[in-house]
């Protein structure tokens, strides 16, 4: 299983207005191109959202978001949440336990 650790600092007053856009169009598209998501949090203190994504590994996993994001289903998502993120940073994780 390949992971990643994605943070996203959202535009100041938009957090809860990106969580709803995030969960609505880009939690089911990512389950539907075979990704899963190991969770997902608002910091409300610095206005972030922090997820865990994951897929069977490295090489599907970069196949699997080149289709996601080539789709149709995500270039059409409205309101698309990447206009509300002010800065973003993905961090390859692998398990330990």
């Amino acid at each position: 299983m390949h992971y990643e650790f994605r943070r996203y600092k959202i535009q100041s007053g938009r957090l809860e207005e990106f969580a709803a856009a995030w969960k609505k169009g880009v939690f089911p598209l990512r389950e539907k191109y075979g990704f899963t998501i190991h969770g997902a949090w608002t910091v409300d203190e610095t206005n972030e959202f922090i997820w865990v994504l994951g897929h069977t590994d490295t090489e599907s996993f970069e196949s699997a978001n080149r289709r996601y994001y080539e789709s149709n289903a995500r270039k059409s998502l409205n309101p698309d949440p990447a206009e509300f993120i002010a800065e973003a940073s993905k961090l390859p994780a692998r398990p330990v336990l």
